[in-house]
């Protein structure tokens, strides 16, 4: 295959091929553009099986990124779909979309529909949950270890046993003939700086030029808050006269709010008010991606690759406040808007030392007190509780 040539539209481009059914050679087209903070390359079709010009071509982006037209890939696999329907088959494609109709405004749709497009779909798809056997979520399972994170592949598979559940409980299909397991649950991860390292992030922060990556990142370390609730907060969600960020539709499920400390009041009433959104993205709307500035300062500040900038912060908060002997769980699972007491109880053993430091200093105290007591000369002699006389 030839190298890729641009085309006089942004984002088409070509490669020469051979001819089908013929003699010589013709363009295949390929548009490139960004969705969900990814850079997409889709074939759109072949200058001749398909008349495909640069024109038409660059009119299939601009359908693409406005969200108007699939995918080639989609379209076929939406038309197998509706042969399966037409069949009866209840394949775990079928499942899923029957699955997602039956959840309007299910929570965390988007990053399922991802799951299922790029790990499940490629694999089950086309398969009923009675033709799928172990061996075969075995072999995904070992695939997706090798390039992904232990956490992703037990979310994959959550998901797919999610699917399959919903189908069986609705007596549309037999289960497979096995029990589909998870992966046990990876210890969770607790990022932590010490103070030389917090110094060198600030400073890093403080000497970048890009307008919000810094400041989220201060936003994160002094209010707790995850990368999604900061970049899609509205200036109406913040209450500055009472102390608030109202959070609607938090992770946690529903309508959060944490108080408003003093030093991210300062973050926030620092940033120019030029759109809806507190940290908004071109042209005023929300933004969707900021991570590889955020990795350059975390990188200038000499941190390891292994911190994750935006929840790692947000780590770090909660460990300081755990830390601080100040805070109890309850509190701090409210402040860091924990759907249950399990996920703060990472934070436990923080607050085990402090209450250790504090049971220390009560020893001192009481051991000079009875030290003050037997060396008391006389009975009845009053002793000073201050300085043991």
């Amino acid at each position: 295959m030839s190298k890729r040539q641009q085309t006089k539209y942004p984002g088409v481009f070509t490669r020469e091929v051979k001819r089908i059914g013929g003699k010589g050679t013709e363009l295949v087209f390929y548009i490139v553009f960004k969705k969900d903070g990814h850079v997409m390359e889709e074939k759109v079709g072949r200058q001749y099986v398909d008349d495909m010009t640069p024109a038409r071509a660059a009119a299939i982006r601009a359908d693409r990124i406005e969200g108007k037209r699939s995918s080639r890939k989609e379209q076929r696999e939406a038309e197998q779909a509706a042969k399966d329907a037409e069949a009866g088959r209840w394949t775990i494609e079928r499942l899923w979309e029957e699955y997602k109709a039956s959840k309007p405004g299910l929570k965390g749709l988007v990053t399922d529909e991802n799951r299922f497009k790029n790990f499940i779909r490629p694999a089950f798809g086309s398969k009923e949950p009675a033709q799928i056997i172990a061996l075969d979520v075995d072999r995904l399972r070992v695939k997706l270890l090798k390039t992904h994170k232990p956490g992703t592949v037990k979310n994959v598979l959550e998901l797919l046993r999610r699917i399959i559940n919903y189908g069986c409980k609705k007596n549309l299909c037999p289960g497979p003939g096995f029990v589909l397991e998870l992966p046990k649950a990876q210890s969770l991860k607790t990022e932590d700086l010490d103070p030389e390292e917090m110094t060198a992030l600030l400073k890093a922060i403080e000497e970048d030029t890009h307008p919000q990556a810094g400041p989220l990142m201060k936003l994160a370390l002094f209010s707790g808050l995850r990368k999604s609730e900061m970049l899609k907060l509205r200036w109406v969600d913040v209450d500055f006269r009472n102390g608030f960020i109202h959070l609607p539709d938090a992770k946690s499920g529903k309508d959060e709010k944490i108080p408003l400390s003093t030093p991210a009041r300062e973050i926030l009433e620092a940033m120019p008010r030029t759109a809806d959104y507190i940290f908004p993205g071109r042209a005023g709307g929300r933004r969707m991606y900021i991570q590889r500035n955020v990795n350059a300062i975390r990188d200038r500040a000499g941190l390891p690759k292994s911190f994750r900038a935006f929840h790692g912060l947000r780590h770090v908060y909660a460990s300081m406040l755990a830390s601080s002997g100040q805070v109890d769980m309850y509190t701090l699972q409210k402040l860091m808007t924990h759907k249950s007491p399990a996920m703060t109880q990472r934070y436990a053993h923080l607050r085990d030392d402090a209450m250790k430091r504090a049971a220390d200093v009560a020893g001192d105290i009481f051991g000079n007190l009875t030290a003050a007591v037997k060396d008391a000369p006389s009975k009845g002699k009053v002793v000073n509780l201050e300085n043991g006389r």
